[in-house]
């Protein structure tokens, strides 16, 4: 639906532009465009991230969305943006000699497309409990907002007869794409690195361990992001010293799967540590290893 939606607003503006000559339509519709962009790459990486695991990728596709996320922000909306730059600060100098036309379909446009954004991110604002993408998404309707904001500021200059406002409207939505690329770059560069999720996390993977029957410790707990929501966890746990192996293996299962339906984390590897015995030769409750 939002490809849908951004592909009918990218018309409408271009053929505002092409009618109008405001270049901070053209700098709206090429905003539009890179907004398109990257939720048909997003739309298509997000089925191949649901892939299941294989002799390639032993934990997943997890981070395909990462990778388009970082291909759309490098090689489109970054490039857009330094061609509007290009095509908008020689304008600031020759502003007078730009020939506009058809303005109050310009004007128009802008309230039309306004609207239209306002509708879902009212929607967003209303709901409880946003997951990551809807956040997100959130933030680029708020972004396609100011974007259309700064686009009608500059037209409705160019109304009253300040044609410097084009161009200055046309550079504030390159400022936006930039500011986007930038936010894409950094949200998706943790995924790729291997970023750790928050102490709040790793302390819940903890919690969870410990709630299951036989656990006396945890120790070793490692975990990093793999995608968006996805998380592979290794960690030890400390069992009664001389516990037949069976029933050991029994209690890593359900750490398994307490772990994975409780916290979401869909690759939880669990060792088993026997309890070290003290000087004294009797078991050692609840004592970790360092």
């Amino acid at each position: 639906m939002t490809v849908a939606l951004y592909l009918v607003v990218l018309v409408i503006k271009l053929g505002a532009y092409f009618v109008s000559g405001v270049i901070a339509l053209l700098a709206e519709g090429l905003h539009t465009l890179s907004d398109l962009f990257i939720s048909g790459f997003l739309l298509a990486a997000t089925y191949l991230s649901r892939k299941e695991a294989d002799e390639e990728h032993m934990y997943g596709h997890g981070r395909a969305q990462a990778v388009a996320a970082l291909v759309a922000a490098t090689l489109f909306i970054s490039f857009t943006a330094f061609q509007l730059l290009q095509e908008a600060v020689p304008r600031l100098f020759v502003a007078e000699q730009a020939t506009y036309q058809n303005l109050p379909v310009a004007v128009g446009v802008l309230l039309v497309s306004m609207v239209i954004a306002a509708v879902p991110l009212l929607f967003l604002l209303r709901q409880r409990g946003r997951g990551q993408a809807a956040r997100a998404q959130l933030l680029e309707l708020g972004n396609d907002e100011l974007g259309l904001l700064a686009a009608l500021t500059g037209t409705l200059l160019v109304v009253a007869g300040v044609p410097l406002g084009d161009p200055l409207a046309a550079i504030a939505v390159a400022g936006i794409i930039a500011f986007n690329a930038i936010r894409l770059l950094r949200e998706n560069i943790r995924f790729l690195l291997g970023e750790a999720p928050s102490p709040e996390v790793l302390a819940n993977l903890e919690r969870v361990a410990l709630s299951v029957p036989g656990v006396l410790g945890v120790h070793g707990l490692r975990a990093e992001y793999i995608g968006p929501d996805q998380i592979r966890a290794t960690l030890h746990i400390l069992v009664r010293r001389g516990l037949p192996i069976e029933e050991a293996d029994a209690i890593a299962e359900e750490v398994q799967r307490q772990i994975r339906e409780e916290t979401g984390c869909h690759y939880c590897v669990v060792h088993v540590d026997a309890q070290r015995l003290p000087a004294g030769g009797l078991d050692e409750p609840n004592e970790e290893r360092p």
